[in-house]
């Protein structure tokens, strides 16, 4: 590191950088400290000094602290700025990074104001709810508003039948089988064929997986499935598909020679 008597054009004392950056100057003796970014050089009476160079990487360092990377993260993630191409790469690193965030803030805000719009529908204060719309919030589990509809034993029967994996694994067989049963009743597809029984048995599958084989819970699943008014997409489409079974089940239950709804009646 060069001395120097006095300060020599082109250098800046470490107060101030920090007045430049909007940061303290014990901010920067931690930064040397922790091996970030040490002075240029230093005056012979001890006063660390910078250059633009410098600043450029402290610009750096405050981009990556302020999108929450630790600083051993900062250090691996540095880039040399020697060349044009160096302090380009930098930059490109620093973009997309902060791109990253941007779509993790994005989706973030989104879950926080779907989650306002379900605690002001359900009407009462229940954290076990509000933790089971997060989680599949951020699964983009599209019918995660379903889950104030079910009472407090279905959500445990969930959380024990399902982790997040098999969960999000079993409402995507759901949905696409969902937009396999609308495709048929686009074609017009009879109840009674074989293409549409083919469908009913594997529609009927999904419910005793759901279940576990426990018939006490259809009738909560049948309230709960019961769409009157759709308000939304997912809704309109299982609209479509409740209506489109209901034939369709009574054929596939009476050739089963067995009706299990109306069994708990």
């Amino acid at each position: 590191m060069a001395k120097y008597r006095a300060i020599p054009d082109g250098y800046m004392t470490v107060g101030e950088v920090a007045k430049k950056m909007g940061i303290t100057v014990r901010t920067m003796q931690y930064y040397d400290k922790e091996g970030l970014l040490s002075p240029s050089a230093e005056s012979e009476g001890g006063r660390r000094l910078y250059t633009d160079k410098d600043l450029v990487t402290l610009h750096q360092i405050l981009s990556l602290k302020s999108l929450g990377f630790s600083l051993d993260d900062i250090k691996r993630r540095l880039i040399s700025l020697e060349t044009p191409t160096d302090v380009a790469a930098a930059l490109t690193e620093q973009a997309d990074s902060i791109r990253e965030k941007i779509e993790q803030l994005t989706d973030s805000l989104t879950e926080i104001e779907q989650l306002k719009a379900e605690v002001l529908q359900m009407q009462t204060v229940n954290f076990k709810a509000y933790a089971d719309i997060i989680v599949n919030l951020q699964m983009k589990n599209g019918s995660y508003y379903l889950i104030k509809r079910f009472d407090d034993n279905t959500l445990d029967h969930i959380r024990n039948q399902f982790d997040r994996e098999s969960g999000l694994d079993f409402m995507n067989r759901f949905n696409r089988l969902s937009d396999e049963i609308v495709q048929l009743q686009e074609e017009n597809v009879p109840p009674e064929s074989e293409k549409c029984q083919r469908v009913v048995k594997k529609y009927w599958g999904l419910i005793m997986e759901f279940t576990n084989g426990d018939m006490s819970m259809l009738p909560k699943l049948m309230e709960i499935g019961n769409i009157d008014t759709a308000t939304n997409a997912w809704e309109e489409r299982q609209k479509i598909v409740n209506d489109y079974l209901e034939p369709a089940l009574q054929v596939y239950f009476s050739k089963l020679g067995v009706n299990p709804f109306e069994e708990m009646e």
